[in-house]
């Protein structure tokens, strides 16, 4: 694009060689006023002068009738040329010079045209140079140099010719001037084109010279502005040609030293130089050659250095740039051991074990076992919870020292996150060394933790895998002691478990009925089933808790028992949860516009449900659309709620739904983990006696006073009590003669689908309340 400009702005006109682009062309004749003016002056001054010396030749004409007139024509030339000398000292423009210019040529060619009037030898000479002097030496604008000679020209012939003489002497000379014009205009446009080519190319190279010293001389302020150490050697590196301010302060020298300088000396190791010109020979340039250097004080530096050959007035050289990396080195290291290794207990992190783990798999020696301990601690989140998250970075950090005290060089310890650490051994009998390694670990865990005057109880559970025993590869032997970790909990905690093959058939189980049951709710084969709450003291209906079942096919209904392993799954879980609550919601509905009074309906909420902090809100806008008030609804949760991670939700969850009308059940009561504590502090107006209790009520005695406890517990808390699983007449006596207000079970009913309530209602009344009371009485 800058080529093409730049041709655009050096094209000259076809006739007149002056430049087609008028700023161009302005600008030239502008750059040349100065030499124009003054050449114009002497032009002017020349024919004042000349034309004064020919009123000498005038006089020849004294005493004839042309004298005066001659005379006359001669003073208005000099008086003209005078005249436009002295208004040349106020010309400011090309233009104005242009139109002095002028004014003299056409004045000058009247008064010449009047004195070749006498026809002499003389005056045709005249007529033939004086439009060659205009053309020539005059320097206006082209048209208006041609109009002016072509005019002249016109007038001088006017003048000499004698119209009385034969035309034919006449019409040769009209020819002769026209020709004479003609070649004169084309020596003028030659001269344009000249004039201006030289005068673009003299500004060319002057502009070309600037900017080359504009660039050195930016080039060398930069050299020494820039803040980055800038070093100029001869080629072998013996002498120092240049230092910028930057290298002059990092080495630490002054000015009038810097030439005493030898750039071999300050390598701490010389070979680096060496290494360095190599590898200049080889590609010209090096950007990222580190290397130590020492400075003036005798320190030593690490540096990054950047080079490459240039030539200093004509002889071969380097400049080379220097970066300190001596921090930045420093900094990577702690960045490295940062990304690598936990930032509270020290230990190596998730990634760093990883690749641990892979080279041992890898490398692993003839003969040799890896062996792989995943370590939970199972009381981390109590400590979080009671004591702050200070007591449970405490806990973690000793848990560290522990373990490396107990496997010392013999492995590798590493923290994976939250509370699970890992250890790693490579040995022959690397299983059983892992085995008692680990039987010690949660042994030596078990010591409590001194923090603030406080004994912090801490345990773990551990699983424990091997190869080649198990599986070779990291993921699968990841899998493996995880699966042991998890048998580990399951059966109870604080204790180690050895990855064993059955352990993967339960997880392939678990997620083979995982993909069955979000194929049910696809399906829509998720539905409720109700199961009636009776008054124990009248017999009448209290209302019914929907029980969730898995109508697997038309003859086919699974209670959750038979998919329960599937229901600890969370994202499932709260799923279901949704599901059974739009589904009783509308069940609810048309009973109530079918005009059927079906008593308070009981919903189970899982803990999956209580992650969502809006979880009452959105009960809350389910009833409503739905067309249901919130006083027809029950929830019921069991006491592991109280265990979830996101127990803190429970009690502000349970309060809107309390306001809002909804009464809160604890059910299974007594085979969980809740406390008095919770039956004080959450709005609980409702405790359910778990069926297990109910079932040897009448032998057990064990059971019964359990029992018994429960009711006068819940009768002196003002709470209702509700008995599950009520099979035999004698279960539901029992209860009623200790107080116990209502129950459940198949001795008023089995659990029904939704279509059989209505009928169910249509029932009710004062006589299946009596026939109810004479199962038991």
């Amino acid at each position: 694009m800058a080529q093409s400009e730049t041709a655009d702005d050096l094209r000259l006109t076809a006739l007149g060689g002056e430049f087609a682009d008028p700023e161009r062309e302005a600008a030239f004749r502008a750059d040349r006023l100065n030499e124009l003016k003054r050449h114009v002056r002497i032009m002017f001054a020349l024919s004042a002068v000349l034309n004064a010396l020919f009123l000498l030749s005038d006089w020849r004409f004294e005493g004839t009738a042309h004298f005066v007139v001659a005379l006359s024509a001669r003073f208005a030339v000099i008086f003209i040329a005078l005249i436009c000398l002295v208004a040349v000292d106020a010309v400011r423009t090309a233009r104005q010079l242009d139109a002095v210019s002028v004014l003299w040529q056409w004045v000058t060619g009247a008064g010449v045209a009047v004195l070749v009037a006498t026809r002499s030898e003389l005056a045709l000479f005249v007529v033939v140079l004086l439009p060659t002097i205009l053309y020539l030496t005059v320097p206006a604008a082209f048209w208006l140099s041609v109009g002016s000679g072509v005019g002249v020209s016109v007038m001088l012939l006017i003048g000499y010719i004698d119209f009385a003489e034969p035309w034919r002497v006449s019409i040769g000379l009209t020819v002769a001037v026209a020709t004479l014009n003609a070649a004169l205009i084309i020596v003028l446009s030659r001269a344009n084109r000249r004039d201006r080519l030289q005068w673009a190319a003299v500004a060319a190279q002057r502009r070309t010279n600037e900017r080359l010293r504009e660039s050195e001389n930016l080039l060398e302020k930069t050299f020494h502005a820039v803040p980055l150490p800038l070093v100029v050697t001869t080629r072998d590196g013996g002498e120092v040609l240049k230092f910028n301010e930057a290298a002059r302060r990092y080495y630490g020298t002054s000015a009038d030293l810097v030439p005493s300088v030898r750039i071999l000396d300050l390598y701490v190791q010389p070979g680096d130089r060496s290494q360095l010109m190599a590898r200049l020979d080889e590609d010209g340039y090096v950007t990222d050659f580190e290397t130590s250097i020492r400075l003036s004080d005798g320190s030593a530096r690490k540096v990054l250095l950047a080079a490459a050959r240039i030539e200093m007035e004509g002889a071969p050289g380097l400049v080379s740039a220097v970066i300190d990396v001596t921090e930045r080195n420093a900094i990577e290291l702690q960045v490295r051991h940062a990304a690598t290794h936990d930032a509270l207990t020290g230990l190596p992190n998730r990634p760093a074990f990883h690749a641990r783990l892979e080279a041992a798999l890898a490398t692993r020696p003839a003969g040799q076992g890896v062996c792989l301990m995943l370590i939970d601690l199972d009381s981390l989140k109590d400590v979080n919870d009671s004591l702050g998250h200070d007591a449970g970075d405490v806990v973690l950090s000793e848990t560290a020292l522990r373990l490396r005290a107990l496997v010392g060089e013999r492995g590798v310890v590493a923290r994976l996150g939250g509370d699970e650490f890992v250890v790693l051994l490579v040995a022959p009998d690397a299983l059983d060394v892992g085995r008692r390694l680990a039987q010690r670990i949660v042994s030596d865990l078990r010591r409590p933790v001194p923090h603030q005057g406080r004994q912090l109880s801490t345990k773990a559970s551990v699983g424990v895998a091997s190869c080649p025993e198990h599986d070779c590869s990291y993921s699968e032997l990841m899998k493996d002691a995880d699966l042991a970790l998890y048998a580990a909990k399951q059966q109870g905690r604080n204790r180690v478990m050895i990855y064993a093959p059955a352990m993967r058939q339960v997880v392939s189980e678990r997620l083979t009925l995982l993909r069955e049951m979000m194929g049910a709710l696809a399906d829509d084969q998720i539905v409720p089933y109700y199961q009636p709450k009776v008054s124990l003291t009248t017999g009448r209906l209290a209302g019914f808790e929907a029980l969730v079942r898995w109508r697997r096919s038309a003859h086919t209904v699974l209670a959750p028992a038979a998919f329960e392993m599937a229901l600890m799954d969370r994202e499932l879980s709260v799923l279901i949860g949704e599901r059974m609550v739009r589904k009783v919601t509308s069940d609810v509905r048309g009973w109530i516009e079918a005009g059927y009074d079906c008593g308070r309906i009981a919903i189970n909420l899982s803990p999956a449900e209580f992650t969502y902090r809006d979880l009452a809100s959105r009960l809350l806008r389910q009833f409503h659309a739905a067309g249901v008030e919130a006083d027809r609804f029950d929830v019921e949760i069991t006491e592991t709620v109280f265990l979830g991670r996101n127990s803190d939700h429970l009690a502000p969850t349970l309060d809107e739904l309390y306001r809002a009308g909804v009464r809160v059940a604890l059910d299974d009561f007594g085979t969980g983990y809740a406390g008095l504590i919770h039956l004080k502090q959450l709005p609980i107006d409702t405790i359910k006696i778990d069926r297990g209790f109910v079932k040897d009520i009448e032998q057990d005695a064990f059971d019964t006073a359990i029992v018994c406890a429960v009711i006068e517990l819940g009768r002196n808390l003002g709470m209702r009590v509700v008995a599950e699983g009520v099979e035999t007449a004698g279960q539901a006596r029992f209860l009623r003669d200790r107080g116990c207000e209502y129950a459940q079970g198949f001795l008023f009913r089995r659990p029904m689908p939704s279509a059989e309530v209505p009928e169910f209602l249509r029932g009710e009344g004062a006589a299946a309340a009596a026939a109810r009371l004479a199962l038991f009485i």
